[in-house]
């Protein structure tokens, strides 16, 4: 059974006449790894901030671990967006100093920096100058700094949106590792790292609640077998015709590819099979796959 560590009930945030989040509610399991998306704009930020203590609500409840609207903020691990280091400083030196900043004894920051840069993969760079790591190194640093005080929570804001491919996999897997060991919340718009490392996922958008549920359970109900169909000429009238085909659900084309999504496989690459054969469509690409959470996430927003 599944245990509450925060609910977020109704929380609205206005900024003079602005509304940025508006009657927002939802839960995060002990234990979990959550993926907070939403387009640019959809109120994760300033979610992220409510919930780290940094902003009050205008209304509405945040019960930590059973504390509500307390000060719960040395429970709570915080990577922004875009952290800010004293790059004349070592990795070493940076989290023996977060970690004084939390409270801990000297001794006890310099164990836990150790530790921690072991956790996150720059014990070999521990006394180079944090002015010449890359992107991904800066953020795996900035993820040990939320991790110095053993956190209940670490929240992740937009933690792979600036990184090359080997910055982004670093941090992924990285985050891999850090679930096993604390509950995650994170946000993002890219949506093939949220599926890769969360348990749960949240989407916001215009600072509402649009859809929360697991990740399994958001594939069970809305995934689909999907055919996608490339031509060498427009089939643009051909495939819209496909949609009087029973097993056929849904239709989207752009001139020379089609997408189809259908509710029984077999029956309907059968029947679009032998319609390419009998009009003898220029077909170039027949694939087979399932409908992919941006598929979801692009439904959500545009209803």
């Amino acid at each position: 059974m599944t245990e509450t560590l925060v609910s977020i009930e109704n929380i609205v945030k206005r900024f003079g006449k602005e509304t940025a989040v508006n009657n927002l509610s939802f839960e995060i399991n002990k234990g979990s790894c959550t993926a907070l998306l939403g387009p640019n704009g959809a109120g994760k930020t300033t979610t992220l901030r409510m919930l780290a203590g940094l902003l009050h609500p205008t209304s509405g409840k945040i019960t930590f671990d059973g504390l509500t609207n307390g000060d719960h903020r040395k429970y709570i691990g915080y990577l922004p967006q875009h952290p800010v280091f004293y790059n004349w400083m070592s990795a070493s030196e940076f989290l023996v100093y977060v970690g004084q900043l939390a409270h801990l004894s000297k001794k006890e920051s310099h164990q836990k920096a150790n530790e921690l840069l072991e956790l996150v993969g720059l014990a070999d760079a521990k006394q180079k100058k944090i002015g010449g790591f890359s992107g991904g190194m800066k953020q795996r640093l900035g993820i040990a700094q939320a991790m110095i005080h053993e956190p209940k929570l670490v929240m992740l804001d937009e933690p792979v949106s600036a990184l090359d491919p080997v910055g982004r996999r670093e941090v992924i897997e990285m985050m891999r590792e850090l679930k096993r060991k604390t509950t995650i919340l994170f946000s993002t718009h890219v949506l093939h790292d949220a599926e890769e490392v969360c348990d749960d996922i949240v989407i916001v958008h215009k600072g509402e609640l649009a859809l929360s549920d697991s990740l399994a359970g958001l594939r069970k109900k809305h995934q689909h077998d999907v055919i996608v169909i490339e031509a060498e000429t427009d089939i643009m009238d051909w495939a819209n015709g496909l949609k009087a085909i029973g097993a056929v659900h849904e239709v989207t084309v752009d001139r020379t590819k089609a997408t189809i999504v259908v509710t029984q496989l077999d029956t309907a690459r059968n029947a679009i099979l032998q319609d390419i054969l009998i009009k003898n469509i220029p077909v170039s690409t027949f694939k087979i796959g399932q409908s992919s959470l941006e598929d979801v996430f692009m439904k959500v927003v545009k209803s």
